[in-house]
């Protein structure tokens, strides 16, 4: 089976999306999804449908990256106790850290991935998932 076959409803479902300037690509053994959306949904469902593929993302063999940084969404403050928030590559604490969110700072929340996670974009443009507990609307 190859990578495109056991991802093909990942693929299917960014296609059906409308996720624009989609590409698919394998290399060395990594399966690249790349693309824009408008929707922090579609981008959560994405994420949602690898998670069911590959649960807990522990086969390492995709690389989602889908920017959503054209959705609109609401303000919440880092209400972390004293230290930055971690701004994750997809929802879980397994996910690469894309950046941080200063104690303090308020964030544009795109959308909820489910009721832990949110996908959130800073100022400076950094985006990506934290976790909605230290999360707290602006």
């Amino acid at each position: 089976m190859t990578l495109q076959d056991k991802y093909k409803e990942l693929i299917d479902a960014a296609k059906t999306a409308g996720v624009s300037n989609l590409q698919v690509r394998e290399q060395n053994n990594v399966l690249y999804i790349d693309g824009t959306t408008n929707s922090g949904a579609v981008k959560d469902n994405l994420w949602n449908i690898y998670n069911k593929i590959d649960p807990d993302y522990r086969s390492g063999d995709l690389v989602l990256n889908i920017d959503a940084s054209a959705a609109a969404g609401t303000k919440a403050k880092v209400t972390t106790q004293s230290s930055n928030l971690n701004i994750r590559k997809g929802p879980g604490t397994d996910q690469e850290i894309v950046g941080k969110a200063a104690h303090g700072e308020v964030v544009n929340v795109i959308s909820k991935a489910d009721d832990q996670w949110s996908l959130i974009r800073t100022d400076s443009g950094i985006e990506g998932y934290a976790y909605s507990q230290y999360l707290t609307q602006a």
